[in-house]
């Protein structure tokens, strides 16, 4: 059975689409099979937008062409659908808390970098209100985080 991954941002357009192709590829490179990771944003202002071009313009620096991303927004019918949802920030942890119907639903939601790196309570700063610095910083934490928790799936330690 596979494992469904989201990565949940604001807008769907800078951290949390970066997370999804960095851990698609880290998951590729390490053979790990059955795990599915898709994304989306906590506000739908974004909806139907290709990421940041910023974004796209870091991620391609580094090989990774995410232009076949749309923006969307999380819905409270997401919680059915995956089996871990990873926030970048506590923003985000509390907008998708209040859609939360159940105990269940709330024990699928993680900090993304609690994952990588267990009681930090670190959030992924967002780039949008930055430079391009901001994104290659972003890229960097979002990548050795992806490292880190890919590693953690191939050995079965991730829920």
């Amino acid at each position: 059975m596979n494992k469904r991954i989201y990565m949940v941002c604001h807008g769907n357009i800078c951290r949390s689409p970066l997370a999804k192709f960095l851990l698609i590829k880290k998951l590729a490179e390490k053979k790990v099979v059955g795990i599915e990771v898709d994304s989306a944003g906590t506000s739908g202002a974004h909806a139907g937008q290709q990421p940041d071009a910023r974004t796209m313009a870091n991620a391609l620096t580094h090989g990774l062409d995410t232009s076949s991303h749309r923006a969307k927004q999380f819905k409270s019918t997401d919680f059915a659908k995956f089996d871990r949802i990873y926030v970048m920030d506590s923003a985000n942890y509390s907008d998708i808390m209040l859609l939360a119907m159940n105990e269940e639903d709330r024990s699928k939601v993680e900090l993304f970098l609690e994952a990588a790196h267990p009681g930090s309570k670190d959030s992924v700063p967002d780039p949008w209100y930055g430079d391009e610095k901001g994104f290659e910083k972003v890229y960097n934490i979002i990548d050795k985080a992806c490292g880190i928790i890919a590693d953690k799936l191939k050995k079965g330690e991730l829920p």
